[in-house]
């Protein structure tokens, strides 16, 4: 049995789950690029990316093969993205009679005119597609709203690679990583991610300079609004980072921040980075409407800060309360540093195998 699992890229925090899925379900992952208005673009080389993969992985076709993609597979599996690539890869499953197993990330009803254009037909494939797979419990919540049931639904728990991200940083390499980037004496506030609208960054440059005390903003990655936080007082904007030095930059660093904002467009279906920073003890300031919010990893007091999002006072005062008070941010880090742990790439396998043997009989793993 085959079964065939799309997506745009191969990033690297997916590939230890296609490993899994590979060996255990002999799954094949197709790839079709585009979503270059999430992804940055250093990071958009799908054929140095297929040639490194550890696991079977192809270009996707285009519409037309996934029209024809039950002919070949006996199964799907595909998230809401890539355009015209997802419907047809419904229907390319309904076609030949396979089942398809749709993998959610929506939290929240998208408003821009083109998902409301395509509203009819995702809502069906929501409530006839054979499995869901969702993202957290608040994904489980809105798919079961529009499904009318839960039975089906099944989350993945989202996963960071544990050996990287919770491995033991030398003072050594804090001192070399302070160095190296040129960073001053005092305490570090980090910002991990892309540099767009809907990560709050407009926010976070509003909110900055309202921070009292000694601190450097740290921004880490690249985008549209670099030039936005370049010129912020006591900040230093670092660039994209290879993979293996952002533990070094989170244990740095006083507290992690993921400011997202809603948009027409977008909603963060879950925020790796809490997880990130989490697994390295870091407490997370996030706003409420990041999925690991939503979703119950970062929890408001107990393992994080959780804040308003578009409010740039009250991101400040997150700031400067945890700044402030080195009990809280130890034991928000200790909880975050627990509550992380059980959120691992063979929990996230095991779900993908509950789904699929929900959506097919008998199930894939058996004779």
């Amino acid at each position: 049995m085959t079964i065939a699992l799309l997506t745009t890229y191969l990033a690297e925090y997916r590939l230890p789950l296609y490993e899994r899925l590979a060996r255990r379900h002999g799954v094949e992952v197709l790839c079709y690029g585009g979503g270059e208005r999430y992804i940055p673009a250093w990071f958009s080389d799908l054929d140095a990316q297929l040639a490194a993969a550890r696991f079977p992985a192809r270009r996707l076709g285009g519409v037309r093969e996934a029209l024809r993609i039950g002919r070949r597979y006996d199964a799907v599996i595909a998230p809401l993205a890539g355009g015209a690539i997802f419907p047809a890869a419904y229907v390319g499953a309904r076609r030949y009679h396979k089942p398809f197993v749709f993998w959610a990330s929506v939290w929240r009803q998208p408003r821009s005119l083109s998902h409301a254009l395509a509203l009819p037909v995702t809502n069906d494939i929501y409530r006839h597609a054979d499995a869901v797979i969702a993202y957290g419990e608040h994904v489980r919540r809105f798919v079961a709203g529009i499904r009318g049931h839960d039975d089906d639904v099944f989350v993945a728990p989202q996963a960071v690679e544990p050996e990287l991200f919770r491995r033991d940083v030398t003072a050594q390499e804090r001192r070399a990583f302070r160095a190296r980037h040129d960073l001053p004496p005092g305490p570090l506030v980090l910002y991990t991610g892309r540099l767009v609208a809907e990560k709050g960054i407009d926010v976070l440059a509003q909110a900055w300079p309202q921070v009292n005390g000694l601190a450097t903003l740290v921004l880490i990655g690249d985008g549209p609004l670099s030039e936005r936080v370049r010129g912020l007082p006591r900040s230093a904007l670092l660039g994209p980072l290879p993979r293996e030095e952002l533990p070094v930059a989170y244990r740095c660093s006083e507290l992690a921040l993921l400011p997202s904002i809603p948009t027409p467009r977008f909603t963060e279906p879950w925020g790796l980075v809490c997880n990130e920073a989490m697994h390295q003890g870091r407490p997370v300031l996030a706003t409420s409407a990041v999925g690991a919010v939503a979703g119950g990893l970062v929890r408001d007091g107990d393992t994080g800060l959780v804040v308003a999002p578009g409010d740039p006072d009250a991101l400040a005062h997150g700031i400067d309360r945890l700044l402030a008070d080195a009990p809280l941010r130890e034991r928000l880090g200790a909880a975050g540093r627990k509550a992380a742990a059980p959120y691992t790439y063979d929990a996230m396998a095991d779900a993908f195998a509950r789904a699929l043997a929900t959506a097919i009989s008998p199930s894939p793993t058996g004779p």
